[in-house]
């Protein structure tokens, strides 16, 4: 094996559900690896999907799931390498079956792919006794603008995937760091049950699941913390040994640095109590964990201890927010921040007095002011151009309509030179959060042949 007899290297293809492709194809190419896993849902990710497939709009999973391996693919399988992702977000049935698919397209041989289901647990919570987190309020008390809700699983339903043979686990809300856990156990042979062992390995997935943040990516700041390449940043990999430490590099010449300093930040990135972070799998304390810097992009990590497995598992409930509206336009020339400003009076007015609404409803903001300044011109001195943008959230679909219109109206309305007008209504969506017993949530992982 890489990085030692007994390691195991594992990399990071995506952190989040925008990441970059090239990074992963790189990394899938040269890094020599047993097992890579791709990270795409945030929160808020799993709820805009299922409103997506409620609404006909996609299938709901990541609509960038067949371009992140179609790169990646061709570099693993044919090396035995593992793929772990939870990019099946509210549909990883269709996903493995679009990914096998893509298997068959790509001219290689066909291997298991398995979709992991049972994270969708709107259906079995007790909604009336379901406590959320940010109010006291329950479920039920959301009424019908609930869209989903999704329970964080663990990693066992995905090691299960993985005895059975899969090649390849599409997961939808399990936990970030089980998508590394389940190849690590699956390769070292150790069970769930050890939470000295799932503790280590819950670290590494902890450490990896951010992608580029690890290698710095989140740091920089020009004078402070500077990072080099940041253009052409290298994604980060981990050999972890059978002691379940573990050594984390990124190919030669990638951009990025990995210290003991981007290692730090990462560890306590999402952390509320580094005495005891929770997984579904293990909670952990950080404290006696130890970051070794041995040069070169490479950096030492061991030391997460266990402290129980939680009774209750996170359910992150999707809730229908509201409409968001936003209207912009553009003036240029002398005077046009003046003449933005008289629009912004305008629009403000006509919002009381025409329609009867709170003018302070109304987010406004100047784009551009002072950006597009000459360079002759002193300090204060009026821009050459000014976008007005005009910003609303309401529950109310036709108040989103109405600023909209409202700023459309200016063309000929007054102020004087108003154009390129720009507007736009979303549906938004929001999260909170609650729990559901463990031994509600059913699990399981299906393996496409």
């Amino acid at each position: 094996m890489v990085g030692g007899v007994d390691a195991f290297r594992i990399g990071v293809g995506a952190g989040f559900a925008g990441d970059r492709i090239d990074p992963a194809d790189a990394l899938a190419r040269d890094g020599g690896l047993n097992a890579m896993a791709f990270e795409c849902l945030a929160e808020r990710t799993i709820a805009l999907a299922q409103l997506a497939r409620l609404t006909g709009a996609s299938q709901g999973y990541d609509p960038r799931l067949r371009r992140r391996l179609a790169g990646t693919l061709p570099h693993l399988l044919p090396n035995r390498a593992v793929v772990t992702t939870n990019a099946g977000a509210a549909n990883p049935q269709a996903a493995a079956r679009d990914v096998r698919a893509l298997i068959h397209e790509l001219g290689l041989p066909p291997v298991p792919v398995a979709a992991v289901t049972g994270d969708d647990v709107l259906d079995v919570l007790d909604r009336g006794n379901a406590q959320l987190w940010e109010d006291g309020r329950t479920v039920a008390d959301l009424g019908d603008r609930v869209i989903s809700a999704n329970a964080y699983i663990g990693a066992q339903p995905l090691l299960d995937a993985l005895e059975e043979g899969a090649r390849v686990v599409i997961a939808g809300r399990c936990s970030d760091a089980a998508l590394f856990l389940a190849p690590i156990m699956h390769h070292q042979g150790w069970s769930l049950e050890d939470l000295d062992r799932t503790a280590e390995a819950t670290l590494v997935g902890h450490l990896l699941e951010c992608a580029g943040q690890l290698t710095g990516g989140y740091a920089a700041e020009p004078g402070r913390f500077d990072v080099a390449g940041l253009s052409r940043l290298g994604f980060p990999f981990a050999d972890v040994a059978a002691d379940g430490s573990a050594v984390y590099g990124k190919l030669p010449g990638s951009g990025g640095r990995l210290d003991c300093t981007t290692v730090l930040e990462q560890l306590l990135y999402e952390i509320d109590d580094p005495g005891r972070y929770l997984t579904p799998d293990v909670g952990i304390d950080f404290r006696a964990v130890t970051i070794d810097d041995l040069g070169g992009d490479r950096v030492r990590v061991a030391g997460a201890v266990p402290v129980g497995r939680p009774e209750q598992l996170k359910v992150s409930v999707g809730v229908r927010d509201g409409r968001l509206a936003v209207a912009e336009i553009a003036y240029a020339g002398t005077g046009c921040l003046a003449r933005g400003r008289l629009a912004e009076q305008i629009v403000r007015e006509r919002w009381q007095e025409v329609h009867g609404l709170d003018g302070a409803q109304l987010e406004i903001s100047y784009v551009g002011w002072n950006s597009t300044r000459p360079w002759w011109e002193p300090e204060g001195a009026d821009p050459l151009e000014i976008r007005v943008r005009f910003a609303l959230r309401t529950p109310e679909p036709q108040h989103a309509v109405m600023l909209c219109e409202e700023v459309e109206g200016l063309y000929t309305n007054g102020p004087a030179g108003g154009g390129g007008v720009v507007t736009s209504v979303t549906e938004t969506v929001g999260i909170v959060s609650t729990f559901i017993d463990r031994d509600l949530v059913d699990a399981r992982a299906e393996v496409l042949a």
